[in-house]
């Protein structure tokens, strides 16, 4: 918390305030819902650009839309060398690895393996903001992660049955630690977005972690870029990739911070569930995947858990009603 000079305010700026809980909760699960979406949407894109190329184009494109909140506001106080680590260490986890990790993951181990293992992200949230935050987690927040699990395991399992999701390959273990690497890399993403938020604002932080991930794919995304045939990508795909980048870079993560300003990362990190949840209905809605009764299951299950770690407390309704 920044103190502020009461004879004379602007010795010392504030930090913007945080909005109200309600607020919060739509912004993480609005965020967490764009993510899954665009996920599952970014398939086709994923067979037209090489990853390097296509994470490159990402960060370039959101960058442009965003070059206006890089400008440090008057109100900012000045980054510490440790706001810079962070910063960095937010992109290069948040974005850069946990993109390699989940694409690659994915496709060297099977669909079901792959929801079982990022239906961890809350309790990994849970774990690392109790361990770096020193954040109390109640019982009803590990209770809500309890659902989580259950619900996007239930889900998974329910897609057992389809031979081209589930089909074992043979480097399923690399695949598997690809995966595991990815869910701590998104369960840092929101703990040290939970740490940046007590300093910086929202679209500041969202601006700069995006041009470090610009930074960090730079020379990959240039050197594919040399020998790409630009010319052969469909305008329906460059439309695809401006959505893509747009949610990806700027909606999602200006949502997320938002949120995070008011909500300890331990309950942000339920609503995580809502990514995996999402991906499958916009399979369902937009792909023509069928929905079976055991993923509507799961999906009553995980929202049941997302609804018990946000409610407020009885404690919290005393202090309303008095």
């Amino acid at each position: 918390m920044i103190l502020t000079d009461k004879n004379n305010p602007r010795l010392t700026p504030q930090v913007p305030s945080t909005p109200k809980r309600s607020v919060a909760y739509a912004c993480l699960a609005l965020s967490m819902m764009l993510v899954g979406s665009y996920v599952a949407l970014s398939k086709p894109l994923a067979a037209v650009f090489p990853v390097f190329l296509l994470a490159w184009l990402r960060f370039g494109i959101g960058g442009l839309a965003m070059l206006h909140w890089l400008k440090k506001p008057v109100d900012e106080p000045p980054m510490t060398a440790q706001t810079k680590r962070l910063l960095f260490l937010e992109s290069f986890l948040g974005n850069f690895l946990f993109t390699l990790c989940m694409i690659s993951g994915v496709k060297l181990t099977t669909a079901v393996s792959a929801g079982v293992i990022m239906a961890a992200i809350p309790a990994a949230v849970a774990l690392l903001s109790w361990a770096f935050l020193r954040e109390r987690v109640p019982p009803r927040v590990w209770a809500g992660v309890a659902c989580a699990v259950i619900g996007i395991g239930l889900l998974s399992f329910s897609k057992a049955g389809d031979p081209v999701r589930a089909g074992a390959q043979d480097k399923a273990w690399l695949g598997n630690l690809l995966l595991l690497a990815a869910v701590f890399c998104e369960a840092s993403y929101a703990v040290i977005g939970k740490k940046l938020t007590g300093s910086l604002g929202p679209r500041r932080i969202t601006a700069l972690i995006n041009l470090w991930g610009f930074v960090l794919t730079l020379p990959f995304g240039l050197w594919l870029a040399l020998s790409f045939d630009f010319s052969a990508v469909h305008a329906g795909t460059w439309v695809l990739l401006l959505f893509y980048a747009l949610a990806a870079c700027m909606w999602t993560v200006w949502l997320w911070m938002t949120g995070l300003k008011s909500v300890p990362a331990a309950q942000a990190g339920v609503f995580t569930v809502l990514l995996p949840i999402s991906a499958a209905l916009v399979g369902v809605l937009a792909l023509g995947e069928k929905l079976t009764g055991m993923q509507i299951l799961a999906f009553c299950v995980a929202l049941a858990g997302v609804t018990l770690a946000t409610l407020p407390s009885r404690a919290a309704l005393r202090r309303v009603a008095n």
